[in-house]
């Protein structure tokens, strides 16, 4: 047994009393509960997770409807394209220069100012008559907020779920959100556009994201800023990045993950030739086009609420190496049918981020945190927007078919390779498991510990955490 599994100790949460009357448990004795119940008992979380669901929701719908308004301006499909790739391409710059945010002000004030500035560029883009520039300026400035947002939000719930058992369900529950916005985001945008303008249709964005910005004001609490203000933003921010990938054990948790994500997409970029080579249709491709959030959700909720802590930890690594895998099956030409399976199956592998979310927030220092997610965060998007692109150069040489099962059999390695690195960099106690004995890791507001996920004292499709929306 790998020593942080002995030292794996947990505590189940305790309706009232103190908590050092709080019974003691491990996994040999009385586990801990699984299931999502817990989390939504916290009221905080609540308000965390309606504001996401509210602006990931209008954030889909703008996509669609400034793509469409785009193309009617233009009769541009280039330009229509390109407001898609700016959603990727200054995640980078944004996660780099501007992660200091995150850790420099109070928590709550810089998701609020995040939602506010992100419906005032939206409001711009309703306003009649906005130049072309204008719009796909305005997408880039959404997508420049997005990693400042979505790290701080992600280094909040440590805060409001502790970041044991809570947090790693918490972090679930936003990524199902993710995955369901966008299969259901499309959908509405689409039936919205055939009733309204596309810029009427940006309205109900601005609307979201200004109810996300009064849930998470008036919903959570004010906590201070985890780091001072010594330096400039910028300077302080490629410092906090420079610190972060210099931990060795960290970096290899980083690309755990975004690799797999990386290979991931392969499929859902290369879907409209694949569909028109197997002679699916368009109901085909729209049907390759959702396996992969389908079974991402499954997977998630079946680990989530089936699965107890320490056997989600013991399968991290096992799902690591086998979530690309089904890709490899595409060499045997399935029909439709198997390519959903295919597909199914792999998405449901990327349940290895309950366990990934674990390891990383216990190994972070907490004076980074927030620098550390939203360099994750900026990470991930930009991986995914390169394995896209590389996907669709590779296709063109060797066919979208042999592109996916190279994605798949390349990725399996590699990603077996990442395993062993984060085999070798495991640790014993860290920052985490001091926080539990100081009392730190207990629940929020209520002061009942929440349970620790055994083992993870050692140690990104919102694919892993994949979210094409940002948010």
């Amino acid at each position: 047994m790998p020593e942080a599994e002995k030292k794996g100790a947990a505590t189940v949460p305790a309706p009232a009393g103190p908590v050092e009357n709080a019974p003691k448990s491990t996994p040999e004795t009385s586990p801990a509960p699984t299931g999502y119940g817990p989390v939504f008992a916290v009221p905080e979380f609540r308000a965390v997770f309606a504001a996401h669901a509210f602006s990931l929701l209008g954030l889909v719908v703008s996509e669609i409807a400034l793509s469409v308004l785009v193309y009617d301006l233009t009769g541009s499909p280039l330009l229509s394209a390109l407001t898609f790739a700016l959603g990727f391409l200054p995640y980078l710059i944004g996660g780099t220069l501007l992660a200091g945010v995150a850790d420099r002000f109070p928590a709550r004030r810089v998701l609020v100012v995040c939602d506010l500035v992100c419906a005032g560029c939206v409001a711009v883009m309703v306003v009649p008559g906005a130049p072309i520039a204008v719009l796909l300026a305005m997408r880039a400035a959404l997508a420049l907020v997005a990693p400042v947002f979505q790290g701080t939000r992600t280094a909040t719930l440590s805060d409001v779920l502790g970041d044991g058992e809570l947090f790693v369900l918490g972090r679930s529950l936003l990524r199902i959100v993710s995955q369901s916005a966008l299969l259901a985001g499309f959908g509405t945008g689409g039936l919205l556009l055939t009733v309204v303008s596309p810029r009427h249709a940006l309205l109900v964005t601005v609307c979201t994201f200004l109810v996300s910005a009064v849930l998470l004001r008036f919903g959570t609490r004010r906590r201070p800023a985890r780091a001072h203000r010594g330096q400039a933003l910028v300077r302080d921010s490629l410092r906090g990045a420079r610190q972060v990938l210099a931990d060795r054990r960290i970096l290899v948790l980083l690309l755990l993950f975004w690799v797999p994500p990386m290979f991931a997409v392969a499929p859902e970029a290369l879907a409209a030739p694949y569909a028109d080579g197997i002679g699916a249709g368009s109901t085909g491709l729209g049907l390759l086009m959702c396996a992969l959030p389908v079974g991402t959700i499954a997977g998630e909720l079946f680990a989530g609420a089936r699965l107890r802590p320490a056997t989600r930890n013991r399968l991290t690594l096992p799902l690591v190496c086998v979530t690309l895998l089904p890709y490899a099956g595409y060499a045997l030409r399935p029909g439709l049918g198997w390519s959903l399976v295919l597909l199914v199956l792999a998405g449901a592998g990327s349940a290895y981020t309950l366990g990934l979310d674990q390891w990383f927030v216990r190994a972070v220092p907490d004076e980074l945190l927030g620098r550390a997610m939203t360099l994750n965060t900026a990470g991930l998007m930009t991986v995914q927007g390169l394995g896209m692109a590389l996907s669709g150069v590779v296709a063109e040489f060797a066919g979208a078919r042999a592109t996916v099962v190279g994605a798949g059999v390349l990725g399996t390695a590699v990603c077996a390779g990442l395993a062993v690195a984060a085999r070798r960099t495991e640790r014993g106690e860290g920052r985490g498991a001091e926080r539990v004995r100081d009392g730190a890791g207990t629940g929020p507001a209520q002061g009942v510990p929440i349970p620790a996920l055994a083992g993870a004292d050692t140690e990104t499709r919102d694919g892993a955490d994949h979210d094409v929306t940002g948010r």
